[in-house]
């Protein structure tokens, strides 16, 4: 169609075609197509995704916890089992070192001990951190008590360390005698129990940090 010189378009629609009204003569309504069908499948495909990284992250969690609760309890047990009788006495006084003649050290016993305990019975949330990979409760629980933990280990590895270090060194401002030249098993034993003490901080930090990167990529 033409008018003044311009020039309009026209569209036709054939009403009585049957594919394009029903029989009330109404025309249909076009169904839209579905949206965010596909985001949803991509969505689940993310979930999917993440949940096999947690999943790894809580295959991870469990060796490293048991790799500190075999620290804590080798700690524990050095430590209560260091005690060392020097060869010569007099009738009067016998020369012996042991740990629960220091209560440092018997802190130090205790406080290992408990970190094992509590090893133990944090198992079981870790193998649920890796059957149930998004649960974020096990992780928060393990997070707390981690970090708790890692307070106690490390106040009981920091004390010991001071007391080992005195008993290499000595120090000649309080009199204090260096005794490793006499004691070397006493010392040797006692040295080796605040490694695995410290070990097992170190593991801890990284327990920490593994249950908070998988609760951040929620």
């Amino acid at each position: 169609m033409s008018k003044n010189g311009e020039h309009y378009a026209t569209l036709e629609v054939e009403g009585e075609s049957s594919g394009t009204r029903d029989t009330k003569g109404k025309t249909p309504i076009m169904e839209a197509p579905l949206i965010g069908k596909g985001g949803a499948h991509e969505k689940s495909m993310d979930d999917a995704g993440g949940a096999g990284v947690k999943r790894g992250v809580g295959v991870i969690d469990f060796v490293v916890r048991l790799l500190a609760l075999v620290a804590a309890l080798a700690a524990t047990i050095i430590m209560g089992t260091t005690d060392q009788t020097l060869p010569f006495f007099t009738q009067f006084f016998q020369f012996r070192a042991r740990y629960y003649d220091l209560p440092t050290f018997t802190y130090f016993v205790v406080a290992n001990a408990v970190t094992a305990a509590y090893l133990v019975l944090s198992l079981p949330f870790s193998i649920v951190t890796i059957v149930r990979p998004l649960a974020k409760a096990p992780r928060l629980i393990l997070i707390i008590f981690d970090t708790m933990a890692l307070t106690l280990v490390t106040s009981a590895g920091a004390s010991a360390a001071a007391i080992v270090y005195l008993a290499h060194k000595g120090n000649t401002n309080t009199n204090w005698v260096a005794i490793c030249q006499q004691f070397d098993s006493f010392c040797s034993r006692s040295s080796g129990a605040v490694v695995g003490s410290f070990i097992a901080a170190v593991l801890f930090v990284l327990l920490i940090i593994l249950s908070t990167v998988a609760l951040k990529s929620h």
